[in-house]
Order: structure tokens, then sequence, then C-alpha cells
């Protein structure tokens, strides 16, 4: 079963029991600013500007929150990215390390998310946290690298509604390492990719996205996208 969601992750997740979850991938808002840059195009997407202690506690909470509803074999897959403040780098490492996870690999991924700034060498890449238990093991059938290239995963969805998706590759390769007929979470639903995913490889999802057009464009998306899936199977 899909269950799509237009609600706020934390609120959902409150009614939750414990240990639902298998496996989570998901991306947050990055707290880039109500204005961004990738390459020299400036993108203003929706308001993301927290303090940053404000944002940083606010990951904590989720991450905790996750690791409360995600079974004590289950992993979470968190992407996220290195990210520049009054001149500083800001690694989620920062709050990782404050949650309740063990990190078991941080997996770079090269998209060519450039940033060209000439006071610093051009930011490139993004990051996945693999989080879950020490003793939690991934069965790597999808020979996943610890740096993965554009060429492995192609960014997708800078000209589309919500401007950053997740390439549907990489969502598949980390769904095929972890055994059994999984049930997902997403608490960043956005694009909808993880939902296609989850629905071509025959998982239960729960996805939730709290802005009303993205989450009505991720709708839209899924239907249109696994209609098409159903068809040729």
């Amino acid at each position: 079963m899909i269950e799509l969601l237009n609600i706020d992750c934390m609120e959902y997740m409150k009614g939750l029991d414990d240990n639902v979850f298998d496996l989570c991938i998901t991306s947050p808002p990055y707290n880039l600013g109500d204005t961004h840059h990738t390459g020299q195009k400036r993108k203003k997407h929706y308001p993301d500007n927290m303090p940053e202690n404000k944002y940083q506690e606010s990951q904590i909470l989720l991450l905790n929150e996750l690791r409360r509803v995600i079974k004590p074999e289950g992993s979470l897959i968190y992407n996220h990215k290195n990210r520049i403040r009054s001149g500083l780098t800001i690694s989620p490492l920062t709050w990782i390390f404050n949650s309740n996870w063990h990190l078991k690999q941080e997996i770079v991924w090269r998209n060519k998310g450039q940033n060209f700034d000439k006071i610093r060498a051009f930011p490139m890449t993004e990051r996945f946290y693999w989080l879950a238990n020490s003793d939690v093991k991934m069965n790597n059938i999808s020979s996943l690298k610890d740096c993965m290239l554009e060429s492995d995963w192609q960014p997708e969805g800078t000209s589309k509604a919500h401007g950053r998706s997740f390439p549907l590759k990489m969502v598949v390769q980390f769904m095929s390492c972890f055994k059994g007929r999984l049930k997902m979470f997403d608490p960043y639903l956005g694009s909808g990719t993880c939902a296609i995913a989850a629905h071509y490889g025959g998982f239960d999802f729960v996805g939730c996205e709290l802005d009303s057009g993205y989450f009505k464009a991720a709708q839209e998306r899924f239907n249109k996208e696994t209609a098409q899936i159903d068809i040729f199977q």
C-alpha cells in the first residue's frame, strides 16, 4: 500500500507506535536561505532560512523521532550536504553525531550541483549518510561505492515543479541493499521519487509533504509514472 499524506512529518510520527518502518530514504530542506544558486542560476523554491541553531535542533528532533519509528534492524539513508554559513563550512555530521543514530557509512555523490563562487573551491557534492544500529548490515548487490558520480546517479528535477529530485535509480539501488518486503517512509516526500520507487519494488510506503503545492505535484507525478509502470509489467 502506498500512502501520500499532506501533513507535517513530525505531527504524523507522533501518532505512530515504535518500530513501524524498515527503511527511510529522505532529504530534508537544507536551510540554504530564501534564495540560493546552483551554478549560475539563482533559485527561490521555498522559504528555507531558519536560524542555524534552530535548524540543527529541528534536525536532531527529526532524526531521533525517525530512530523511534524505524525498527531496530532498519536503516535510514539521510541525504544532506556541507553548507557555507558566515564563510564557514557546516557539516551535517555536526547534528548527526548529536542524535541517537550510529553512522554506518558516508557516501559522497558528485552531482554537478556546483556553486561557481571563486572565493573557495567549487562545492560539487552532496552526502548520503547510512544510519543504523551498529550490527545492521547492507547487502550491496547494487555495487554501491562510497563515491558515486553523476554518471552513476544522473541529477534530475531542476526544471520541474519541485526543483530538487532524487534520481530514481539512486533510490532503487539503496532499496535493493536491504532484504525483505520493506515498509518504507519518506518524511519529506518532495517530488515523490521514493513513492514511485516503492511502487516499482512492490513495497509498502508512507510519504509526508507539508507544502500543498509540492504535494499536489508529487501526487500527479506518482499517478502518471506508476500508471506507465503498470502498463508494462
